[in-house]
């Protein structure tokens, strides 16, 4: 190999997150923020920056989108397509392993790992290789192997080779507690990973983190990376960096991968407590503008109520009457497990 191939790799979009087709409720949703920031991740794609697109699974939200967001998600891809530039797609556990409405995925540059199968496509003289499979439901830990030799990868010749796919990895940490993934029947084991590929490239961990080691620090035959979502879909994310990230392959005596992360605007997500106990509905009204006006006018902003409350407490609790002082540019949940008093 004399240059790089350059992949951009971006997952677990959840396109149609917040997106009803007939909202009946008028709110600010948040599946606008999840577009603009697709759009964007895939912009070095169309500035003509990387060689290749893999969307490592979860493209949608849920199997059952619209097809107006199918399009959405889906139409963008292939004007990427249009300009030179292959697409591969891993369909992920939200997807039910099978992407919706593929009629408006189809072009020739666009490609589906609808099963296990490897993929090669020729990218300025070098010959890359593109594996894999979408995600297993029936315990991955046990068949990831089989899955492999199903990809026929191993029969492939090419300069460089990666493995595309939707699934954990031990070792993959998520949420405020850092949980680790060691063991459980969907976690795919680090030693079953072979030598050959240059990376793993892999969606539906949420954070972006690349890993190296397996849970006793031995090195990995290949580095797994993780370009986690490109925006927060719940407050287990809060605080965690959104984007994708740019892998630059060369062949194993070449140095293997190289990779940069890119941040994407996620916007801000927090959580604030007020206590009702003592408090009359005039003072919690009080307090909750004083909160909502203290926190960014773009905040995913989650309130916690603890105490009894009354009727005239679920009143200015209302989903109603926040609207009328929460900046149209906010989203606000209200969230409460006491019982609520006459």
């Amino acid at each position: 190999m004399t240059s790089d191939v350059r992949i951009l790799f971006l997952a677990d979009s959840h396109l149609g997150f917040d997106l009803p087709a007939r909202p009946r409720v008028r709110r600010r949703r948040r599946g606008h923020d999840f577009l603009a920031n697709y759009a964007a991740a895939l912009e070095p794609a169309r500035a003509g920056e990387v060689d290749v697109v893999v969307h490592g699974g979860d493209v949608f939200d849920e199997p059952g989108v619209a097809a107006s967001v199918a399009y959405q998600a889906l139409e963008p891809l292939r004007r990427v397509a249009d300009a030179g530039v292959p697409v591969f797609i891993v369909p992920g556990n939200h997807e039910r392993s099978r992407l919706p409405h593929d009629r408006f995925a189809w072009h020739r540059r666009v490609h589906v790992f609808d099963r296990p199968r490897t993929f090669e496509v020729e990218v300025r003289g070098t010959r890359l290789a593109l594996a894999g499979f979408p995600y297993e439901r029936r315990g991955v830990r046990m068949h990831f192997p089989e899955l492999l030799e199903r990809t026929g990868w191993q029969r492939e010749d090419a300069a460089v080779s990666v493995l595309c796919m939707h699934q954990c990895v031990e070792g993959a940490t998520v949420g405020p507690a850092d949980f680790t993934f060691r063991n459980a029947a969907d976690v795919v084991r680090a030693r079953d990973i072979p030598p050959g590929f240059a990376a793993v490239l892999s969606g539906h961990i949420h954070r972006h983190q690349v890993l190296t080691t397996d849970l006793s620090h031995r090195p990995l035959a290949a580095p797994v990376l993780y370009p986690g979502s490109i925006e927060r879909t719940s407050l287990a994310e809060m605080g965690e960096p959104k984007g994708f990230m740019v892998v630059h392959l060369r062949g194993a005596a070449e140095g293997g991968a190289t990779w940069e992360f890119r941040c994407l605007p996620a916007r801000p997500m927090m959580v604030k407590e007020l206590v009702a106990d003592g408090a009359g509905p005039e003072r919690l009204e009080q307090a909750l503008r004083a909160t909502v006006a203290a926190v960014p006018a773009d905040a995913v902003l989650t309130i916690r109520v603890a105490g009894d409350l009354t009727e005239a407490h679920l009143r200015i609790l209302s989903a109603a009457h926040l609207r009328t002082f929460t900046p149209e540019t906010m989203n606000v949940a209200i969230r409460s497990d006491w019982p609520v008093r006459s």
